[in-house]
């Protein structure tokens, strides 16, 4: 059995489901679950980036603009 899983927005309390090319299938069972909108960046990242930002805000200097950024890759390489 092959199964398509879709993850699809209700609007005024319908949606339609777009089938792959190639699906033969007269007939189908549906199953209709809420889904809450998954967070799929690790909390790891995050608390780098809340680290990052809190310690530009004590230390503007800290923030490079992205020429300077990108300058500063190529001289590392």
């Amino acid at each position: 059995m092959n199964a398509i899983r879709q993850f699809i927005e209700v609007k005024n309390n319908s949606f339609s489901v777009v089938l792959p090319e190639g699906f033969t299938a007269t007939r189908v069972e549906v199953i209709i679950l809420p889904s809450e909108v998954e967070d799929e960046i690790p909390q790891w990242q995050k608390d780098i980036v809340l680290e990052r930002v809190a310690a530009i805000k004590q230390n503007p200097e800290l923030l490079l603009d992205e020429e300077q950024f990108w300058t500063e890759v190529e001289d590392a390489s």
